[in-house]
């Protein structure tokens, strides 16, 4: 039959220290007259030396009965029963333990496993806790991470229930949170060469930020191993089994450590306690006496060096006794009292002001696990409950390495976080922090750079989602804020700015009054009006002169009043467009070339009706007198006013902002409304003066000193050259260009016509009059 496990080692003095922590509560109840008056409670100290094996040979003696119950006076008049276990200083062994008393469903307290695993009661059924479970302190590492914006991390654990369990529960949480990570490596104290695989893992991380959720034991071994070379420094953020330790603080480029820890809360008379250890006390227990001979290098037996009494627990460095209020340790006291209030709540009942309790009542361990479920007490300021699950309200302190004035690492509380407060409001910085080498600015650890607005992110392929280029948003898009995973598009009269971060109204385009090339063609306009009114003038004042009473003066005089209506009708074009303006515009222009046209159309009847009318025998010129010119100009302007109408009444021309030929601006234009009408009104015009032009073109050889039908050849052929290139001109033509090239096509008609019509007449009548003579307009060549 193979020995049972034993311990190997000395004694841990922490796990003392909570033994004689549960002695303490215990003795305390005892002497309360409280809780579970007249009734005493023993106790079983066992060393699982953190050894599962061994515990769980512990947890069997303890269901079979195990050894005597020890009592501080014997006067007890039954002996005792096991009413709860304390247990145990890690998750894998209280794991084990479990799953061994759970089965005679004896109450397990545990004041140390933080295994989220635990909190499942289908398993773990008789399972409690007064340390909060991993899933709190996981999701508190998680928003703490988020807190300072820390987006790329290394990961790192024990390779043990508690360290797998809990960096699962962190991983999960940090995915929730946008966190992305680098590596994430377990590892065990004993396996050297895994241990060092995750320091070089470490080494080489661009990640400046390192989560450990690991042992005490776990973490001593890797610093040693990181302090072989030299590192880089990082930042350590560290859990509750850790993170307080003063043995770590050596290691000094660990400064600027950062994670959560078990609230500090003083015990009232514990220290005084611990320290009082009597020889015979200390001679009495076998954990004791192994401790306090490792701990003074003297023997309680003969031997070498014998202790002599008078050795002092405060004058020796040790973990034994507590340098400041302790943390874990009130976690013991607190699951020693919640397993006493539970015995209290089955077989104490209250009758006025005390509790009267059944000291023969045999006690069932399935009582005192159904009372643990509802315990919710306050001692001393400690308040103790456990919800659905077995465990206590989520509280941690965040604790931060700090160096002192004189050059030391301590562990300063700079925040707290706290469960039970609504969300977004558990988490809570009051201190400054420190980081690495001293400094308060946060440091940073990303894979990229956030992405400035103006870009949006593309992630890496075969990169995690935090690893990501940033790209300028596309023409016409923006980004607003940081880390932009999109660019959007700006409202339809508005355009990103050069930066692409915010959206800006579009300017709006028009041809203005105040632009140059307005000006110019206005000036052309307002010019070209005075100069047909001046040749009126001319004419008006040479009237009775041969020239002027061989051009028909009468339509003559028609043609320069309709001149100058086209010339002064380009300035409609000039503006921003209006409801009125748009119909004026294009109305005006048509109607007033056609009266034009239509008059040049007369002059050139009338040439030919002349000629024709010096033959023999012609009465022709009766056909086509004044009286006929006239009307014929009104019929075929009427056409023209008649198109219009139609038009205007039924699709009219509108001012309208036309944002498909600039991406950047607005064209303010006026829409056409009818494309027929337009071309329609455009058609008829080109009719008239395709007419015109040929009538002149068959009277271009009549015999005469100064024939006409030249002059209107000429202005005929350069008005249909101006309009055949404006039809081109006016559909490529962009934005405020195509109103410009349409006043453009006006003035050069109009100023075609006024020079080739009326200069050469201009010209003999002021500088040749003696031309101005019947004989010599008549004289044939």
């Amino acid at each position: 039959m193979p020995d049972p496990p034993r311990c190997t080692g000395s004694i841990n003095a922490r796990d003392l220290r909570f033994s004689r922590a549960m002695i303490f509560a215990i003795e305390e109840i005892n002497n309360s007259t409280e809780l579970l008056p007249g009734i005493n409670l023993g106790y079983q100290i066992h060393d699982s030396c953190a050894a599962v094996p061994v515990a769980v040979q512990s947890a069997f003696q303890l269901s079979n009965g195990g050894d005597n119950v020890y009592y501080k006076d014997n006067n007890c008049s039954q002996s005792g029963m096991m009413a709860g276990v304390v247990a145990e200083s890690g998750s894998t062994p209280s794991i084990a333990i479990s799953r061994v008393i759970g089965s005679f469903d004896i109450p397990q307290v545990s004041h140390i496993a933080t295994c989220a695993c635990l909190s499942d009661k289908q398993q773990f059924p008789n399972f409690f806790r007064t340390i909060p479970s991993d899933a709190f302190q996981a999701e508190a590492l998680a928003k703490l991470v988020k807190h300072f914006g820390w987006t790329w991390i290394g990961a790192i654990c024990s390779d043990s229930d508690y360290g797998n369990n809990g960096m699962a529960s962190f991983l999960q949480a940090a995915e929730k949170e946008g966190i992305c990570v680098e590596f994430s490596e377990a590892f065990y104290r004993t396996q050297a060469h895994k241990i060092q695989k995750v320091a070089d893992f470490i080494r080489r991380s661009t990640a400046k930020v390192i989560v450990a959720f690991a042992a005490t034991g776990e973490m001593k071994v890797l610093l040693e191993e990181l302090a072989t070379k030299p590192s880089p420094s990082r930042l350590w953020i560290g859990s509750e089994s850790w993170i307080t330790d003063t043995n770590l603080q050596r290691f000094t480029f660990c400064e600027g450590a950062i994670g959560f820890a078990i609230p500090k809360s003083d015990i009232l008379g514990l220290r005084d306690f611990l320290l009082d250890l009597s020889p015979t006390e200390v001679a009495a227990s076998p954990l004791l006496t192994e401790f306090w001979e490792d701990t003074f290098k003297c023997t309680l037996k003969k031997g070498q060096r014998v202790c002599n009494g008078s050795e002092d627990l405060q004058k020796v460095p040790n973990t034994f006794i507590l340098s400041s209020p302790p943390r874990i340790t009130t976690l013991v006291y607190k699951a020693v009292y919640a397993i006493a209030h539970a015995i209290h709540n089955v077989v104490c009942v209250k009758k006025s002001v005390k509790a009267q309790c059944d000291k023969h009542l045999i006690l069932d361990t399935k009582q005192v696990l159904a009372a643990l479920k509802t315990v919710n007490f306050s001692h001393n300021g400690h308040s103790v409950s456990f919800d659905a699950n077995g465990d206590p309200v989520a509280v941690y302190e965040l604790v931060n390495w700090q160096k002192d004035e004189s050059g030391n690492i301590e562990v300063v509380t700079v925040g707290y976080y706290d469960a039970s407060l609504p969300k977004n409001k558990e988490f809570l910085i009051n201190r400054n922090l420190t980081w690495m080498d001293g400094r308060q600015e946060v440091p940073k650890s990303v894979c990229t750079e956030s992405c400035p607005p103006g870009t949006h992110r593309v992630l890496q392929k075969g990169k995690p989602i935090c690893c990501y280029d940033c790209i300028p948003c596309p023409e016409g898009e923006i980004s607003n804020t940081t880390d932009s995973l999109d660019c959007f598009l700006c409202p339809l009269e508005f355009w990103p700015n050069a930066e692409r971060d915010s959206c800006h109204p579009k300017p709006v385009e028009f041809l203005s009054i105040n632009e140059t090339l307005a000006i110019i063609l206005a000036a052309f306009s307002v010019g070209g009006a005075c100069l047909a009114i001046l040749t009126a003038a001319v004419f008006f004042h040479h009237r009775t002169t041969p020239i002027v009473r061989a051009n028909n003066s009468e339509l003559s005089f028609l043609l320069l009043f309709s001149l100058t209506l086209c010339f002064l009708c380009s300035l409609t074009f000039i503006g921003a467009p209006t409801e009125w303006s748009c119909m004026l515009r294009h109305s005006a222009f048509g109607i007033t070339f056609v009266l034009c046209i239509s008059c040049v159309l007369g002059k050139t009847i009338v040439v030919l009706m002349a000629f024709k009318a010096t033959l023999p025998g012609s009465n022709v010129m009766k056909w086509f007198g004044p009286p006929q010119q006239r009307l014929t100009v009104v019929l075929l302007t009427f056409v023209q006013v008649l198109i219009c109408t139609v038009w205007l009444v039924l699709r009219p021309p509108f001012p309208m902002k036309n944002f498909s030929t600039y991406k950047e601006r607005i064209i303010l234009e006026c829409a056409l409304g009818s494309a027929i009408g337009f071309w329609a009104v455009l058609g008829y015009i080109g009719l008239l003066a395709v007419f015109c032009f040929v009538l002149a073109v068959l009277a271009r050889k009549l015999p005469d000193n100064f024939n006409e039908a030249k002059f209107i050849t000429f202005s005929m052929l350069i008005f249909c050259a101006v309009w055949l290139t404006f039809i081109p001109a006016y559909v490529s033509s962009p934005g405020k260009f195509t109103v410009a090239v349409e006043i453009f096509a006006i003035l050069a008609s109009s100023f075609g016509l006024i020079m080739c019509i009326f200069a050469p007449k201009c010209f003999i009548i002021l500088c040749h009059p003696e031309r101005n003579t019947k004989k010599y307009l008549m004289n044939k060549n």
